[in-house]
């Protein structure tokens, strides 16, 4: 009988082009001295928008509060890449206007970055995952004014659901092959590798002290 019985499909989050959509989450010029690894996270996130504009996929970007924080920084290069930018108070970035967009362009999967981690980026993956949709963290386009907030964030929202990964898995994973068409254009986005956004210290620091704490105790 267990021979007989037939597991489930797993779901496993494929990146399909045609209904994917890149949000770019409060990079804002109020935020540049007090987020880690600010410079790094916009420069990873103007990868993903250049890549989004290769393969010519929606892209949405939120301010909040700007007239208290500012606009978005200008090297995330919004204005000249025409990304529409949409103002708010709320924390989330699922305004009606862009879950219009969602509905409007059949979008079934999000690529998220941006700040900050535990706040916006995490109610606005929390919203899009209750609504049915997937949801892609990118974890060097996202961080907190505190690391301690910006990788329990990560695991709140894995743990609900949304899949973790990196900015060259997402552009490498769209294109799906050296055969597309636009792959050339992608490699010069990637070519050298993305900025360190201290995310392996973060992840290593407690192993090494879980490490460090073994070897304290085998000493007694």
């Amino acid at each position: 009988m267990a021979g007989s019985m037939t597991r489930a499909p797993r779901h496993l989050g494929r990146l399909v082009p045609q209904n994917t959509c890149l949000f770019l989450c409060d990079m804002q010029e109020k935020f540049r001295n007090s987020i880690q690894y600010f410079p790094q996270i916009v420069e990873v996130s103007n990868r993903l928008l250049r890549a989004f504009k290769i393969l010519d996929l929606p892209i949405v970007c939120t301010e909040q509060y700007p007239k208290g924080l500012g606009n978005t920084v200008p090297e995330l290069g919004v204005a000249e890449n025409n990304v529409p930018v949409f103002d708010k108070t709320k924390f989330t970035m699922c305004l009606p206007p862009i879950q219009e967009i969602i509905k409007d362009k059949e979008i079934k999967a999000i690529v998220l970055c941006g700040i900050e981690s535990h706040v916006c980026v995490q109610l606005t993956c929390l919203d899009l995952l209750e609504s049915g949709l997937d949801v892609h963290v990118v974890v060097d386009a996202c961080s907190s004014r505190s690391m301690v907030d910006r990788m329990y964030s990560f695991e709140r929202m894995r743990d609900s659901g949304a899949f973790l990964t990196t900015s060259e898995s997402v552009i490498l994973g769209l294109a799906g092959g050296s055969s597309h068409p636009s792959f050339k254009q992608l490699q010069k986005v990637i070519w050298e590798s993305a900025p360190d956004t201290g995310l392996l210290p973060a992840r290593q620091t407690p192993l090494l002290k879980a490490i460090a704490d073994q070897g304290k105790e085998a000493k007694l």
